[in-house]
């Protein structure tokens, strides 16, 4: 069987984990948040299983996750992280600027990044994602080290929620008070 090497599969498995927590919050009424499939077009289709073997995708997408959280309107991407090293590239110029017109509308951006080795969760709010883009814009790094980042904003599976988010939500709706 042959392995599929995409760069658009990174990251399944914290979206599946994301999900199934997703799933909780809805059957217990606190949220109501949905994944956002990213629209393609199939260019080749196998003809005996129906499977999309080659696509292309017809616009950037936006954010992977979107919905409301006892009213408030939610936005968030969820990214994997295996080295102590994230990246900025990782977060799309479109992505940020969708993120920055939501915080517009008096909602509320993040992103969740899932580091591997550590098997933690990071909530990386919208004021740092603005902070660290900035940095690498400006010609400074182009990575957020993982030493670098607020002790409090690290999480881990909380019971039966695999990712529960809502907590880190509720901490940043605190600190704005």
């Amino acid at each position: 069987m042959a392995t599929w090497n995409s760069r658009g599969l990174r990251g399944s498995f914290l979206e599946e984990m994301i999900n199934k927590t997703n799933d909780i919050y809805k059957q217990n009424n606190l949220a109501l948040i949905q994944k956002i499939p990213t629209p393609i077009t199939p260019i080749n289709i196998n003809p005996n299983n129906k499977q999309i073997t080659l696509a292309y995708f017809e616009k950037k997408s936006t954010v992977d996750y979107i919905g409301a959280v006892q009213g408030i309107p939610v936005c968030f991407d969820a990214k994997e992280c295996k080295n102590d090293t994230f990246p900025m590239h990782n977060i799309h110029e479109h992505q940020v600027e969708f993120m920055q017109d939501f915080i517009k509308q008096e909602g509320i951006a993040f992103i969740i990044i899932y580091y591997v080795k550590h098997e933690l969760y990071y909530y990386l709010s919208f004021e740092e994602i603005l902070k660290y883009h900035e940095r690498a814009t400006k010609g400074g790094r182009k990575s957020i080290a993982y030493n670098e980042l607020i002790d409090t904003h690290f999480f881990e599976r909380k019971g039966n929620l695999l990712v529960p988010y809502l907590d880190m939500i509720q901490k940043e709706l605190e600190e704005q008070l």
